[in-house]
């Protein structure tokens, strides 16, 4: 199964209450108290965002966080790799060095980074925006084969 860290999950919380709040300064403690996560969370997230230029930091009595970009801007993608690095099913398709003794003789060799690549752009398609629009659902009725009748 594929799962998100909390983390990432949280990054995206206090990312889309960002959105919310239009163009403001954001404390990490107003974040914390309008998402209901603890503070020191909060902190570790906010500045793992700075680092990775998702967010723009300002210090002082008038400081906070704001967006670094405009939300559509903002790619579901680049939070998870802000959060939790590349985007990769196995180990071998992250690009990493990793030392795996059946590399040489692996089927699988080369094939991973194809699905890692496809979930990649996939994910690239969703936005910040996105994640704040309502959700339509969308009622489909049976089939009259499965329909009750009156």
């Amino acid at each position: 199964m594929l799962r998100l860290s909390r983390l990432t999950d949280y990054a995206v919380t206090l990312l889309t209450q960002m959105v919310s709040g239009e163009e403001r300064l954001w404390a990490a403690s107003d974040l914390a108290g309008k998402t209901g996560l603890p503070l020191p969370t909060v902190s570790k997230i906010l500045k793992q965002l700075a680092k990775a230029h998702l967010i723009g930091a300002q210090r002082g009595a008038a400081g906070g966080y704001r967006l670094a970009h405009p939300a559509t801007a903002i790619s579901v993608a680049a939070i998870i790799e802000a959060m939790d690095g590349p985007i990769a099913l196995t180990e071998c398709s992250d690009g990493g060095d990793h030392a795996c003794g059946v590399e040489p003789i692996c089927p699988m060799n080369g094939h991973w980074n194809k699905v890692s690549r496809a979930v990649r752009a996939a994910l690239e398609t969703v936005s910040l925006a996105d994640m704040v629009r309502p959700v339509a659902f969308v009622f489909d009725a049976p089939p009259a084969s499965e329909r009750i009748a009156p």
